[in-house]
């Protein structure tokens, strides 16, 4: 059942195994603790009523043999002349009950006393005794307040009246009621008890899966994203038995990380080859696009009046070299940065490191509007400066290359908690949110509503990113229609 409007987190649905299992238990143990009491009062009433029953019929001759014996019954008067203690035979239990009824209506009541005296009782109560058959078997009747609940009989006499003896049921019920308290303070006790010993017993038990747990967990844990991963955690050799089911599940967790262990090796080793390709390349490609760029500057400065078409092929051909050497460069960085390769750490102002950096991006984009906001003190960092200023220039390019003409960019630099804050913020059409998680993977691009007129290889953002980690630093960025913010943390000291 479903409650609507309840605490979800109060579903058993939702409850930890141990709690579960605890639940479980001690509701099986209640429902059998609680069968087996009501079985034994049960049992025990029947008992008791069929000893009382034997009483009653030994109390039953007793009254019988008195009355028949009486020398009252000379007359043959159905109801014996004397007072109550015609009734009752000596020698009975106190409480014991007798009557005489005739023609179906009670003549004269009589009970013993705590003294063993016979004492009349009125017939008014005694008015459920009315109409008892001898033909019916022990029964039990109510007798008011005063007398209670009395188990009776009814048998015939020699003169044609009806004798009814009873027996009170109060010590019955009594004995009965002492019972159940007994059974029912040992089940609980008993129930307690069982309950404590099973949640160590449980606790004991599912040990083993939470170490299973706790390994997996640990795995979890590990950045398992790039990098050569050393998955060395596995579940302890005790937690694998195949016997048992968390064996099972534990072996089952060890082969699973072998095979990821064996899966980021191979990973590993790809990314490798591919950055070391990549770095070869790069470094390789560096000759030719310096020759190719040498040849066409000296060609293009000759003396020898050349074509027009010619002229603009070579420049072409000077301009695109460049290019090219540009893209060659942050390949190969990125590829060192890649292999870990330490960078040189020195005191770097920042302050005067983005004061010329918005002076160069103010030349490079004046149909932009820059602000620039800084501490009153300057700040320092320990860092490689011309990678941190490369970052700057790269996200003040990335501001100015996809935004129009009239953008506001603002570039900020605060302190806070321990770490230089750079803000770049633009007013633009803004980052699509598709593309936001992903403006930091290399080569990626936003679609038309940031503009690529400028022919941006979609390195830049990567490079900042690569340079800011190197640094222990971080860089985000948070974008809306009308207002991108990047913002890199780097650690000062």
């Amino acid at each position: 059942m479903r409650w609507v409007g309840a605490d979800s987190s109060l579903s058993p649905t939702r409850w930890r195994l141990r709690t579960k299992l605890l639940v479980t238990l001690v509701g099986l143990l209640t429902a059998t603790t609680f069968a087996i009491g009501f079985l034994t009062v049960v049992s025990l009433n029947a008992y008791l009523v069929r000893q009382l029953d034997e009483q009653l019929a030994t109390v039953t001759g007793r009254s019988q043999s008195a009355l028949d014996s009486d020398d009252a019954r000379q007359n043959r008067d159905p109801v014996p002349p004397r007072g109550a203690g015609g009734l009752v035979a000596p020698g009975q239990a106190s409480g014991t009950l007798a009557a005489i009824s005739v023609n179906g209506e009670i003549r004269r009541a009589a009970v013993l006393d705590d003294d063993g005296g016979a004492e009349t009782i009125p017939l008014s109560d005694v008015s459920a005794l009315d109409g008892l058959d001898p033909s019916q078997d022990y029964q039990t009747v109510a007798l008011g307040d005063d007398l209670g609940d009395y188990r009776v009989v009814a048998t015939s006499t020699r003169d044609g009246a009806v004798l009814i003896t009873g027996l009170p049921m109060q010590p019955l019920q009594e004995t009965l009621g002492q019972a159940t308290a007994i059974i029912a303070l040992i089940s609980l006790i008993g129930l307690v008890a069982a309950g404590a010993g099973g949640a160590v017993i449980i606790n004991v038990t599912l040990r083993p899966l939470r170490r299973v747990a706790a390994t997996a967990t640990s795995v979890a844990d590990l950045p398992l994203d790039t990098g050569d991963v050393a998955l060395a955690v596995r579940v302890p050799q005790r937690d694998t038995d195949p016997h048992t089911e968390v064996g099972q599940v534990g072996a089952a967790l060890n082969h699973l990380l072998a095979n990821v262990a064996a899966a980021l090796s191979a990973r590993h080793e790809s990314e490798m080859r591919v950055r070391n390709f990549v770095a070869d390349a790069s470094h390789e490609l560096r000759t030719p696009l310096a020759s190719i760029r040498g040849y066409s500057e000296l060609t293009r400065r000759a003396d020898v009046e050349l074509p027009p078409d010619i002229v603009h092929a070579l420049g072409r051909i000077e301009s695109e070299s460049i290019r090219m050497t540009s893209l060659v460069e942050d390949l190969l960085l990125l590829a060192r940065l890649d292999a870990g390769r330490p960078i040189e750490f020195d005191e770097v102002d920042l302050s005067a490191l983005l004061v010329a950096a918005v002076s160069d991006a103010h030349v490079a984009g004046p149909a932009h509007r820059w602000e620039l906001a800084l501490p009153d003190e300057p700040v320092y960092v320990r860092g490689d400066h011309d990678r941190l200023a490369q970052v700057v220039a790269n996200l003040l390019v990335n501001a100015r290359v996809h935004t129009p003409e009239g953008t506001l960019v603002q570039v900020s630099l605060a302190v806070e908690t321990g770490q230089a804050t750079i803000g770049v913020r633009d007013n633009g059409p803004g980052i699509p949110a598709q593309l936001v998680p992903e403006v930091f993977g290399r080569f990626s691009r936003a679609d038309s509503s940031r503009s690529r007129a400028a022919g941006s290889t979609g390195l830049g953002l990567a490079i900042a990113a690569a340079v800011v980690g190197a640094h222990g630093g971080s860089i985000n960025v948070a974008s809306r229609p009308g207002d991108t913010a990047f913002t890199v943390r780097l650690p000062i000291g």
